[in-house]
Parts: C-alpha cells; structure tokens; sequence
C-alpha cells in the first residue's frame, strides 16, 4: 500500500511539474528580454541538475549556479591551514567528510591521512567533543566550514566543551554569512541577474527578511525555495511573475520549513559565539562583514589563536576554473579539466569534490 501511495505521489509531482513547465513558457513569451535567475545553495544545484529542470525551461529563462556550496567557496589558505593542523601528532583533526579530498596547495586531508596524521570524520561537532573528552590528552581541532546553518551547532559544540570543563578542543572557523555574496553578485553587469533562488536550509536559521535589502535596495526579485522539482520550478513561476510585473520583493516558497524572522534560538547562540568579520571566498576574492570570527572571549576554543601554524603561501591550479564556476561566469563544461583531468575520484577544484557542488552535480547529472 505503501508502495502504491508513493507512486500515485511522484505521478501526480510529474504532472504539476509538467504544468508548470508549460505555464513558464507560456509567462516567458511576454518577457521582452532574457532573464537570468541564480540559485546559491548546493542542494538546490543538485536538485537541478538531478531532475533535468533546465531542459524544462524556455531559451530566455536560464538558471545560473552560484556560490552555494559552503565547501566550495572555502579558500585554499583554509585547506593549507587544515593540513598545517596535522602536522603535530598530538592534535586529532575532526571533520565532515566532504572537506578530506578537498586539494590544497600541495596535498589534502585524505593524503596526509594516509600518511599518518590521524584525521577522523565526524557526523556532528558534538561528536569531534566526544573525541577530546575521550582524549584527554591530545587535542582535537574541528574543521568548522559552513554557511548559517552548521555555525549554530559549532557554537553549541563549543558550549558542551565548557560545560565538561575541556581544554583540548579547539575549532578552525572559516564559517560565511550567505547574503553578502548575493549583494556583490547582483552589481555584476556581466551576470545580469534578475532574481535569486534564495538558500532554502540557511533561510531557515536567518529567515527570509535577511533578503529585504537585496529586493528594497538593489531591486532584485528573491524567492526562497524548496528542494523538491515542483519547489523549484514553483520558485521559478514567482520570479518570473514579479519580473512581468516589474516587482522586486521577497517571497516565501518553502513555507513548510522558512520564516520571515528565522529560528531566534539558533541565531541566538550563534552571535553569542561568533562577531563578524571579513572573509576570502573562493573565486570572489576578500568580502568585508561576511565571515564569522569566534568572539575574544572564546579565544581558548579558537584554533588560529591557539596553535602556531606553519603554512606556506596558497598557490592555486591555474588551470582549474573553480573560481569562474563559482560566480556564475562559467560552466562546469567550460572549465578545460572537467571530467578529464578532475573528476569526482581525482578533483581538481573543490567544486568537484563536495556533493553539493557545481561540478561534481554536473559530473553525475549533466553529462
């Protein structure tokens, strides 16, 4: 029966998908010039890559990939720093998954771990605290990288390691706040962009009303969707019909999961924890107020204040087009090493090592 009710499901998401489809190309008739609408959240690439929804839409409604896969934009100083972490046998290094096969300068986690370093993958940062309450005498040093969404729960691991009274735990932070990309991205005349697929799972911790500025200011339409193919093609319907009339605001898709003012518990314990500051992307270069920095007052917990590390300067593959991939200026299939010189088991790019990114979701789907 089960079975049965899930079929019935997915035929009748096809059908309003197909729906939707035709009323896209029949609302894209009206438009008197293309139009170009960004997603910048990973899960949402994949999603659309994975269901085809570019072969669905009309030549002048074009979906554009950008900066939202948290591992991607992570710069190549961090990945050099990580691996200077590992350096010292007394230190574990803990991280999610995703970041082991992530080059840096001149290695990665994955190689050094099989060189010894003892480097362990962890589900929750709760559990890298685990690792230094079992290990009291090393330390254990967690790779934090993420966007609003996982900064909450590093705080928390933060608080836990307090709370057990634990002097050997220590984050590396390369955390990112997501709207500021989006703000640069939308000044881009080369992109002219004319509506945002706002991140689904970041909204959910800063809620929708983080965008106003971006409708208000730069009048630029921003739907936040969901992850399903009716979410986003229901995301897509809405921007098109604010851009037919002439209308920039924020719209809320995903109201199963999003608010306008996010989750005040989460958002909470992270400024409790983090300050902002100015970070590096990956592609976008030095982007004032949009990472998040641990606070003085944790400085104990802070690994770049905490360790010495030695680490040389970065040098990126001049021949990866990661960056380009990143801001929406290329495509995976345009990048010279996709799927010959870098390819999900030999990456190039961290756009080819994370699931949520560009490449790696062009590599499995797009071909």
């Amino acid at each position: 029966m089960k079975h049965g009710m899930k079929f019935q499901d997915e035929f009748r998401d096809r059908g309003l998908v197909q729906n939707m489809a035709a009323n896209i190309r029949t609302m894209a008739q009206r438009l008197t010039s293309p139009v170009n609408f960004m997603e910048v959240c990973g899960t949402h690439t994949m999603s659309i890559y994975q269901y085809g929804i570019r072969t669905l839409l009309p030549e002048n409604v074009r979906l554009v990939s950008g900066p939202g896969c948290p591992v991607c934009v992570t710069p190549i100083g961090y990945i050099d720093r990580a691996l200077a972490c590992t350096t010292d046998r007394d230190n574990i290094v803990a991280t999610f998954g995703d970041m082991l096969r992530v080059p840096g300068s001149g290695s990665s986690l994955m190689e050094k771990r099989a060189g010894g370093a003892d480097i362990r993958i962890v589900y929750s940062p709760l559990d890298a605290v685990a690792l230094a309450k079992n290990n009291p005498d090393r330390r254990v040093v967690f790779l934090g990288v993420g966007f609003e969404t996982t900064a909450p729960t590093i705080a928390a691991s933060i608080l836990e390691a307090i709370r057990l009274g634990l002097k050997n735990y220590c984050v590396l932070a390369a955390h990112k706040t997501m709207p500021a990309p989006m703000e640069i991205l939308t000044a881009d005349p080369e992109l002219n962009l004319k509506g945002y697929l706002c991140p689904a799972h970041v909204s959910t911790i800063i809620g929708a009303a983080a965008y106003r500025p971006l409708a208000e200011v730069h009048h630029i339409p921003c739907v936040v969707t969901g992850f399903e193919p009716a979410d986003v093609m229901q995301g897509i319907e809405m921007l098109l019909a604010q851009n037919l009339r002439g209308e920039s605001r924020v719209e809320i898709q995903y109201s199963r999961a999003v608010s306008w003012d996010g989750n005040p518990k989460a958002l909470a314990i992270l400024h409790r924890l983090f300050e902002p500051c100015d970070a590096v992307w990956r592609g976008l270069g030095v982007l004032p107020g949009s990472g998040l920095a641990i606070r003085e007052e944790y400085a104990d917990f802070d690994a770049e204040r905490a360790l010495t590390l030695d680490v040389p300067e970065a040098a990126e593959n001049p021949a990866c087009r990661c960056g380009e991939v990143l801001k929406g200026k290329l495509t995976p299939f345009d990048c010279p090493l996709f799927a010959s010189h870098c390819t999900p088991e030999t990456p190039a790019g961290a756009c080819m090592v994370s699931s949520e990114g560009t490449c790696s979701a062009a590599y499995k789907y797009g071909r």
